[in-house]
């Protein structure tokens, strides 16, 4: 419920990560969220220990971006300084 509160209550603005996990329990929220026009990030399968929450959520057709843990961190980092950027000049 947690993915699907944020998409209620945030809509495009969310950005949701699903990582290693052993059953299939976040493919739905993110689903939501993915709908809701948010983005939404997976922990590449065969990086994770439990492939099967992340592996749930690319078949459900729910994910914009399948990164390594790394490239996740890199890619929040990147998006934070995007915003600060649109925030600094007017244009979010």
């Amino acid at each position: 419920m947690l993915f699907e509160s944020a998409a209620l209550a945030w809509g495009e603005r969310v950005i949701a990560i699903l990582l290693s996990g052993a059953n299939d329990d976040g493919a739905a929220g993110m689903l939501t969220i993915k709908e809701s026009g948010g983005l939404t990030i997976v922990q590449d399968p065969a990086t994770a220990e439990y492939p099967v929450m992340p592996q749930a959520a690319i078949d459900s057709g729910a994910v914009d971006e399948v990164l390594s843990v790394e490239e996740i961190g890199r890619q929040l980092v990147e998006l934070g300084r995007r915003n600060v950027k649109e925030l600094s000049s007017g244009t979010t």
